[in-house]
């Protein structure tokens, strides 16, 4: 296998059409339409992210301040447990998948077979630097592609460790990572690809569908959202309030399938403010900014987006910023108003909105008047509360009684809805994102003779079933 560098936009000017159509030369040749070279490239990345787990470790540290425990849970092990999961049932999802053939179409039979699209481009985003470039490659490998990585240029030093590594362990004539920043972004989209996922914000998202539709090709977006969180009064408050917290300031609220702001009834927000108040101690201590776990800000221009968001606001708990890392506490602000910058963008950091209304109702008016989110959560002890929510909101995902967890189970897609985005993966449904799942009937010629020729009977129908 040959061990080239990858191709940086400094070594081959902004236009990358020499390296597209490097990669469509080598799916030309069939070599990826093998399981057993989808296999091996799932294996050797299960070898890449082990054989490095000490530098990729570092690398998230250095870029979002992210600790061992989280880095290893959320990046590192999410990839290995989906490669895993991928290799356990790739060659069940390769299969034809076979459906009826009518009457008239005997003998015959009829199949629907998976076929890998071509040469893909792949954005990844900077909250999860690691994760979110290499999940939908892992879904991409297995359905047989080559690919384009583009990995976030916020997120440095792991754009850089993958840019180094990728070429070490993988098939070079089918992956080439592109590293920088708009220039090269722009450049890419200005190709042909069969496919593009891109996952980041709705602003980009929309520039990425307008270049793809210049050349018809079809687009996965993974954005985000305003993703509410219900708390009903009728709720194990102390649970609530420890899953809630996990699930917000994870990676410091930079996580776009985060609870974005709080539903509470009035007359219950302030039991649910000290109980978080009280578990955000428990998990971070009483100076959050201290504390190992807990993550930086990307940059200082986005800790400056998110201080702008505390002016003219009720700051309850937080606020307080470190500069120089940079960071911001855990932040709880009740009662914003709806049309306040903190109520209108999604907020991408570490401050928790908590809304009031007059019941639960109320509510779901309020979430169906805003643009569909990524994700929904609701805690309640009473199921037809929580059923009332799941049926009478959308979203890309709902999780009740929790934050989050959805996301480790492969069995559920994971994808948006409306301006949170469009298609979706994680599982099968992520290598069936990367494939096209050809139509095929299969007619034959047998017995025509005979079924031409010789008198209807119920023999003949007999046989023709036996056959068939």
């Amino acid at each position: 296998m040959p061990n080239r560098p990858s191709l940086h936009a400094v070594e081959t000017g902004v236009c990358f059409v020499d390296v597209v159509h490097k990669l469509n030369d080598s799916f030309d040749t069939g070599k990826t339409q093998s399981l057993e070279w989808r296999k091996s490239q799932l294996k050797a990345l299960e070898t890449l992210l082990k054989d490095n787990q000490h530098d990729i470790l570092q690398a998230l540290k250095n870029d979002l301040g992210k600790c061992k425990t989280e880095a290893m849970v959320a990046e590192q092990g999410f990839l290995l447990s989906d490669i895993k999961h991928t290799l356990k049932h790739l060659d069940k999802w390769a299969k034809p998948r076979k459906v009826s053939t009518p009457m008239v179409a005997w003998p015959g039979k009829s199949f629907r077979k998976p076929e890998p699209l071509g040469t893909v481009l792949i954005i990844g985003a900077w909250n999860y630097p690691l994760q979110l470039l290499l999940a939908p490659y892992i879904a991409a490998i297995a359905a047989g592609n080559c690919a384009v990585l583009k990995p976030s240029e916020l997120a440095e030093e792991t754009s850089s460790l993958v840019a180094k590594l990728i070429p070490q362990y993988m098939d070079n004539s089918c992956v080439a990572v592109i590293e920088g920043g708009k220039d090269e972004a722009t450049a890419l989209l200005a190709c042909k690809w069969d496919h593009i996922f891109y996952t980041g914000g709705e602003v980009v998202g929309k520039i990425v569908m307008s270049a793809a539709a210049k050349h018809l090709t079809p687009v996965t977006l993974e954005l985000g959202g305003k993703s509410p969180c219900f708390v009903d009064k009728n709720t194990n408050l102390a649970v609530t309030a420890r899953r809630l917290v996990w699930g917000k300031w994870m990676n410091a609220g930079q996580t776009c399938i985060a609870p974005d702001y709080v539903i509470v009834e009035k007359g219950f927000e302030q039991k649910l403010i000290d109980a978080v108040k009280k578990e955000l101690k428990k998990q971070y201590g009483k100076v959050p900014l201290s504390s190992p776990d807990y993550g930086n800000i990307v940059n200082h221009r986005h800790l400056k987006r998110l201080e702008s968001y505390l002016e003219n606001v009720n700051v309850v708990y937080g606020g307080e910023l470190d500069t120089s890392r940079p960071a911001m506490a855990p932040t709880l602000v009740l009662a914003p108003s709806l049309d306040s910058p903190l109520m209108k963008e999604e907020i991408f950091g570490p401050i928790l909105p908590i809304i009031t209304v007059d019941n639960i109702d109320a509510g779901i008016k309020l979430v169906n008047s805003r643009p569909k989110p990524l994700a929904l959560y609701a805690f309640s002890d009473k199921d037809d509360v929580l059923d009332n929510i799941i049926s009478r909101t959308s979203s890309g995902s709902v999780c009740t009684n929790d934050t989050m967890l959805f996301m480790t189970n492969p069995e559920l897609p994971f994808g948006g809805v409306g301006n949170s985005g469009m298609g979706s993966y994680h599982g099968q449904a992520g290598f069936d994102t990367f494939s096209h799942i050809k139509t095929v009937m299969k007619r034959s010629f047998a017995l025509d003779v005979f079924f031409r020729y010789a008198p209807f009977s119920k023999f003949k129908l007999s046989l023709l079933k036996k056959f068939l």
